[in-house]
């Protein structure tokens, strides 16, 4: 009640206007009509691992995923990994623009009310080492959990996983180098395991990083792992 009433205050002083073009924002939300049509939803995608199919494409599994199976069950991006999303996410992450987050988180939540499968019992944000946090100040990916969590009603738990060793950024590497880069620097947290988590992050690009999460859960007994993110890259 008390958030709802701020939220309301906040809106009526500083009215939302676009992020992308400065013009003023619709829904209250930090986004105009017409660069919300300029945006890149991702349609048709393999619901494994979110990558695009051809329009030709009989299944709804990629051979990717149907040659290597991830330890993920299911993936939903929203977008694109490409201008204008990108610029969005790279303010968010390094320029400190934490409103992309609620924006973003926002949009998100819209489509999986209509997209999901299952409900989970909780959101993991992808968790970051101490290094990147202390450089970083914030966790991007729990800033576009809290949003979701507001609007789907499903609990962060952001301890379930703890991220014990410091690695290279994997925008850096090539896919191999990506996967050695990520293997073993998650460990489980103290708090009891739901059976059905999804883990936030703000892009994907190979899958090493939320199928690395993935691998330490259902090892320990969860029964299914869905991954949600803003932006998918593609390789």
């Amino acid at each position: 009640m008390v958030y709802k009433w701020l939220n309301n205050v906040q809106n009526w002083l500083l009215p939302h206007t676009c992020a992308l073009c400065g013009q003023p924002g619709q829904d209250k939300l930090s986004l105009c009509i017409d660069c919300h049509n300029d945006l890149i939803f991702i349609d048709n995608y393999c619901k494994q691992c979110a990558i695009p199919l051809p329009e030709t494409a009989t299944g709804e599994i990629c051979g990717q995923c149907l040659r290597h199976p991830p330890a993920f069950d299911t993936t939903i991006s929203l977008f694109a990994y490409q201008p204008p999303i990108s610029r969005l996410l790279q303010a968010l992450k390094f320029h400190d623009k934490l409103g992309h987050a609620r924006l973003l988180g926002t949009l998100l939540a819209t489509a999986l009310s209509d997209r999901m499968a299952q409900r989970p019992d909780c959101i993991l944000p992808v968790p970051l080492s101490r290094k990147r946090l202390r450089e970083r100040g914030f966790n991007q990916s729990l800033e576009l959990a809290r949003p979701l969590s507001r609007r789907l009603d499903i609990p962060i738990m952001a301890n379930l996983l703890k991220r014990v060793r410091h690695t290279a950024p994997q925008i850096q590497l090539k896919y191999q180098q990506r996967r050695s880069n990520i293997r073993n620097a998650f460990e489980l947290g103290t708090d009891p395991l739901p059976a059905h988590i999804a883990i936030i992050d703000d892009v994907m690009t190979t899958g090493s990083t939320c199928n690395e999460m993935a691998l330490v859960l259902k090892a320990a007994g969860v029964e299914r792992v869905d991954i949600w993110t803003i932006a998918r890259a593609f390789k």
